[in-house]
C-alpha cells in the first residue's frame, strides 16, 4: 500500500493557527501538517510539515528513524548537539539544510529564541 499525497494548489499559509504537539516530542515543539501521511507501522507514505520550537524548547535526546528526512531551517536559530540542559552545541541560522537517510542519528536540539523549519519525511 502506498500513501499518495494529493495535489494542492499554491496557497497562502496561516503560520499562527493549526499547530499541535509534535508526536513524541518534548513540550514546546510543535508541528503543522501540510500534506501527506507517514505510516511508520507499515513503512509507507510521505508527509510534509512545519516544525517550530518555542523559545527555550529542548529535545534532549538523539533521534533515529527508518525513513528519509529533509529539513530546511526557515527562521530563528537551531542548536544541534547540546546537552540535556540545552547547553553547548553548534548553532545554525537560515539558510540551513539537512538530509538524513534512514538510520541517521541526529540531535539533541534546542532553540533559545525559537525557530521554524520545513520538513519532508518519506519512505523510499
Amino acid at each position: 500500500m502506498m500513501l499518495d499525497k494529493p495535489a494542492i494548489d499554491f496557497h497562502g499559509l496561516d503560520i499562527e493557527e493549526g499547530w499541535e504537539a509534535a508526536p513524541g516530542a518534548p513540550p514546546g515543539i510543535e508541528q503543522k501538517l501540510l500534506s501527506g501521511e507517514l505510516d511508520e507501522r507499515n513503512k509507507v507514505g510521505a508527509r510534509t510539515r512545519l516544525i517550530r520550537f518555542q523559545p527555550g524548547a529542548i529535545a534532549p535526546d538523539q533521534f533515529v528513524h527508518d525513513y528519509w528526512e529533509e529539513v530546511y531551517l526557515i527562521s530563528g536559530e537551531l542548536i544541534v548537539g547540546n546537552n540535556e540542559k540545552g547547553e553547548g552545541g553548534v548553532p545554525f541560522s537560515p539558510p540551513s539544510y539537512a538530509c538524513r537517510p534512514p538510520g541517521t542519528y541526529h540531535g539533541p536540539f534546542t532553540s533559545k529564541g525559537g525557530c521554524l523549519f520545513f520538513e519532508i519525511q518519506y519512505y523510499a
